[in-house]
């Protein structure tokens, strides 16, 4: 197991008694996107409610691209997936009355939203999964061990690199592997994601020969919050289903008559976002009337980080913008979350299900990340492995050229909310022009996969926006999937790099 997030630990307690080593590059509970997740866990628990509206809000979302199958599966196992983790102790919020306290958010019908401790949903998740893992004595813990490589033989996937804090690389003998490595969000510019969410279990993924899905679905969150940071603190989706509005500088409430305004789905919100700024506009979320006072309580965690930067919801509007936040694409994997090379798994971001499509409907992330991880436990354990290969000595790859200060900006030129043809093959010449070192990184081979990715889907839909082809082909789309090979065949599949 490679990742230590809501999606790994799942998956490795649910094995339990089976031994489950858990590879993780920092300390057990200390990194990674769970820890972020403000919002919660949609499922339909609530009264008037049920799983087939979570669906539709779902494929609504996904502008034509979910799985139904995926869909309808994932939904269907929402409410048991929050019975599952109320029982590892995670502390979701009840009412008065003893239910669950739901709440509401953009592209949901119904207030359906499972959350603990107001907005540190994915802390309190993170923090009582880490407690059952430490108790459970099936789970040996590979601390400050980054995965460098994955080994693959005849028979299919043999083993791992790990590098070690003191630089050692070490080859562990895997027959099995699940990658829970999260998503891309640190090759981006603005992002709120953590630094170390770079899309390398993609790329090692596609190296051993998986194929990858639905790669140009960035999804960008329209709020958060506007400072000189990276990563950039962001402001929950929920704040708006509390109430608050978007405006501009001069107090503009500017989504008003789009639909259901600010809680559309979440690219229509950030496509509006976008535009306004590109016109010249600041962004702000007012919370002055709704929450209001009650922003402290429910929002905790956003409410401490606005006071750190002057700022007091409660009397003034919060300045935004959009953030690179999640990714719809990942590593193609079936319903058990086994991709097409024999023994790799992959759950979580890092893992394209079919359930997102083209979009992710509001706190579907962690909801996914727990039913997958369930769902991967349990064809593992019905999974007869081949005999492990001999711990024989392994070439460790080489160390990488560390080209990220220098592809960031090329990525958020060219993959940002609004691309087109020019400003992607431009993109691809500027990263072929960094050198052969740079185009062969992780980072650098990732940024390409994307760019081709996004340059061949001519059409926009969803959170994938193309200004030179602005209509949806059809209401129905297809998945794309690329490999390693279509790098080489070039943007035109003429193995022609255009001039950066």
């Amino acid at each position: 197991m490679v990742g230590a997030g809501v999606a790994g630990l799942v998956t490795a307690l649910a094995l339990a008694p089976r031994p489950v080593r858990l590879v993780l590059r920092g300390r057990l509970g200390g990194d990674g996107s769970t820890l972020w997740a403000q919002g919660g866990i949609a499922a339909a628990v609530g009264g008037g409610d049920d799983p087939a509206l979570h669906a539709e809000d779902t494929e609504r979302a996904g502008a034509g691209l979910c799985d139904r199958a995926i869909v309808r599966l994932v939904t269907a196992s929402a409410p048991e997936a929050i019975v599952r983790l109320a029982a590892w102790g995670v502390p979701f919020d009840r009412t008065s009355a003893g239910g669950w306290a739901l709440g509401l958010e953009g592209g949901h019908r119904r207030r359906r939203i499972v959350h603990a401790h107001g907005d540190a949903t994915g802390r309190a998740i993170l923090e009582a999964l880490v407690e059952q893992a430490r108790r459970t004595p099936s789970i040996l813990c590979e601390e400050d061990a980054r995965l460098v490589g994955l080994v693959r033989d005849e028979a299919g996937i043999a083993g791992v690199h790990v590098r070690r804090g003191d630089g050692h690389t070490e080859y562990l003998p895997a027959r099995r592997v699940v990658l829970a490595t999260g998503g891309i969000g640190g090759l981006f510019p603005a992002t709120t994601n953590p630094p170390s969410a770079l899309g390398d279990g993609l790329v090692f993924a596609a190296r051993a020969g998986a194929r990858l899905r639905d790669l140009e679905f960035v999804q960008f969150h329209p709020t958060a919050l506007d400072v000189a940071e990276r990563p950039l603190p962001l402001i929950s989706e929920a704040v708006r289903g509390a109430g608050a509005v978007l405006v501009d500088e001069d107090g503009r409430r500017f989504l008003a008559g789009r639909g259901r305004a600010e809680l559309e789905p979440r690219d229509v919100v950030t496509r509006a976002v976008w535009a306004w700024r590109r016109a010249g506009h600041r962004i702000f979320l007012d919370a002055r009337r709704a929450p209001g006072e009650d922003f402290p309580r429910l929002f905790p965690w956003i409410h401490e980080v606005c006071l750190r930067h002057g700022l007091d919801p409660r009397c003034t509007p919060i300045p935004v913008r959009p953030a690179a936040h999640y990714h719809m694409g990942g590593v193609a994997v079936d319903g058990c979350g086994r991709s097409d090379v024999p023994g790799l798994w992959a759950v979580g971001e890092v893992a394209a299900t079919g359930l997102h499509g083209a979009n992710r409907l509001a706190s579907n992330s962690l909801l996914e990340a727990v039913v997958f991880g369930l769902r991967a436990a349990e064809d593992l354990a019905r999974d007869s492995p081949r005999p492990a290969p001999p711990s024989r000595a392994q070439t460790p790859p080489p160390d990488e050229e560390d080209a990220l200060g220098r592809l960031v900006p090329i990525v958020g030129e060219s993959l940002g909310v609004e691309r087109d043809a020019e400003g992607l093959r431009r993109g691809w010449g500027a990263v072929h022009a960094l050198g052969a070192g740079t185009v062969a990184s992780r980072a650098g081979t990732l940024a390409l996969l994307l760019m081709i990715a996004a340059y061949r889907r001519r059409e926009s839909r969803g959170a994938h926006t193309r200004t030179d082809f602005p209509l949806v082909a059809s209401p129905l789309g297809r998945s794309s999937f690329v490999t390693l090979e279509l790098l080489r065949q070039g943007l035109d599949g003429d193995g022609h790099t255009p001039e950066a």
